[in-house]
């Protein structure tokens, strides 16, 4: 007899909640920076009621809730752990004051997501200075006047995954076609001089940067003792523990080695010395993943020993299981490339133990002949807003066969068909010049015209002189021409 399914959440709709009083901000004189910062922070937030946008990004961070409930399939939820462990049902949790705390949590993701996107730093360096300024609790809706509640960084970096991005890219494209909606009696919707134009689009390619050391295969080793004995000696401070050796002891040898492993390119006989130090790191890592999985499974056993809840406790497995799934194969490398002294090819290599989807891109750049990340492409309009993107993690395509897909976007996204589509020599290819040339099938006709773009190209400061732009040009009354990529 099968089991009876459990009942979806009840559906659920925007509530209005109230807005806390926020304290007046102080009057500040004799600093220009903070005056343009504070200018652009009340425009902002002014542009958020204006368009719609705070309130869409409310709306769909709720269904991405109630979706993610509904598929998780869970009659209820245990939030504390313990001796007497708290839990509560599904029906509980989308209560009206729970949904307005969601509201609230989604309400300072979207503008803690701006402003730390707009100054840039890292997710700690951004929460001391969000507990530090008043300016910044204030547009973050976190400044009260009986008390201010910072989120930490973990919370910060939860933020900013908070709703997932083909979401993001139906707010983002909605705010742009309001920005583009034609004058109405002399007025624009979002009070813009004139509406934006969005017939032009400059597309380019780049790399986001993978937040890594440079990969070395040796290093990989280092990398997972520490971060396995970090997580090991995390779990004994919370009071499960198994016999075994001080963690910080593997932390120390294997510092050791990595020193000797760099000293051994001064030596005459380098490479049998590299060799040796490379089984001594090979036999460290084997002893301290076996500590790992020893602890690893007394931790999922015993959490209810600890202090931690089960969802925290799940963080330090899931941090465990990434590194012990992981270093094996980075042993195997080391082993090959140094041992063996074999190539390993470039989509089975491993260059951090952290970041899986990290891929070497060859651009040839002055200062950046080699990169280690992921392919971004960009699509700009005339005025330097971004309309278009697109990252690649699990490949490195062509920057020629990206054309096509990034107008398609613009297209649909923006409800507007392009005129012109500018790029840098990058996306010409030999197959692109053969289709350039007419078509019995009565396909358009893509004509080169750098000496038209050259001055647009260096006023936006987009093409190099070295590296002239092509304009892609369609014909006025048939926009982009249909041919096949």
């Amino acid at each position: 007899m099968s089991a009876t399914p459990s009942p979806p959440p009840p559906p659920v709709t925007f509530v209005a909640c109230e807005q806390h009083f926020r304290p007046v901000l102080p009057t500040i004189e004799g600093n220009v920076d903070y005056m343009v910062l504070r200018a652009q922070l009340t425009l902002i937030d002014e542009l958020l009621h204006t368009a719609g946008v705070e309130r869409d990004f409310l709306q769909r961070s709720l269904q991405s809730w109630v979706r993610t409930l509904q598929e998780a399939k869970l009659e209820e939820i245990q939030i504390s752990g313990g001796k007497n462990p708290v839990t509560i049902t599904l029906a509980e949790l989308l209560t009206e004051k729970q949904q307005i705390r969601f509201q609230e949590h989604s309400s300072r993701a979207l503008r803690c997501n701006l402003v730390r996107t707009l100054l840039g730093g890292s997710y700690r360096d951004f929460a001391a200075r969000l507990a530090d300024s008043p300016l910044l609790q204030w547009f973050c809706r976190i400044g009260e006047l009986a008390r201010v509640k910072v989120p930490a960084k973990s919370t910060l970096q939860r933020y900013a995954t908070w709703l997932p991005e083909e979401e993001m890219r139906e707010i983002v494209l909605g705010l742009l076609r309001q920005a583009g909606a034609p004058l109405v009696k002399d007025k624009q919707v979002l009070g813009l001089e004139e509406p934006l134009d969005f017939s032009t689009l400059l597309l380019d390619t780049t790399c986001a940067k993978a937040d890594i050391h440079y990969p070395v295969d040796w290093v990989l080793l280092r990398d997972g003792v520490i971060s396995l004995m970090q997580s090991v000696d995390l779990i004994r401070r919370h009071g499960l523990k198994s016999r075994m050796e001080d963690p910080k002891a593997f932390i120390k040898r294997i510092n050791r080695f990595s020193i000797e492993m760099t000293h051994t390119r001064r030596r005459l006989d380098g490479a049998k010395a590299r060799k040796r130090v490379l089984r001594l790191m090979k036999k460290e890592v084997g002893v301290v993943r076996a500590h790992a999985r020893r602890y690893r499974q007394l931790l999922d056993e015993q959490w209810q020993a600890t202090d931690w809840t089960r969802p925290q406790a799940e963080q330090v497995l899931r941090r465990l299981d990434a590194v012990l799934e992981t270093l094996p194969a980075a042993v195997v490398q080391a082993h090959e490339r140094i041992i063996g002294e074999r190539q390993v090819p470039n989509e089975k290599k491993i260059f951090s133990l952290f970041e899986p989807d990290i891929h070497v891109i060859k651009r040839g750049k002055s200062g950046a002949e080699v990169e280690f990340g992921n392919l971004l492409v960009l699509g700009e309009q005339v005025d330097g807003l971004i309309v278009d993107w697109e990252l690649f993690q699990e490949r490195v395509p062509a920057d020629a066969g990206l054309v096509r897909g990034s107008v398609q976007r613009v297209e649909s996204g923006l409800k507007t068909p392009l005129q012109t589509v500018v790029t840098d020599r990058g996306f010409d290819s030999k197959a692109r010049r053969r289709r350039r040339r007419p078509k019995r099938n009565g396909c358009g006709r893509l004509e080169a015209a750098r000496p038209i773009l050259r001055s647009h190209a260096a006023r936006r400061r987009r093409v190099s002189i070295a590296r002239l732009p092509i304009e892609f040009r369609a014909k006025p009354t048939r926009g982009l021409p249909e041919c096949a990529e």
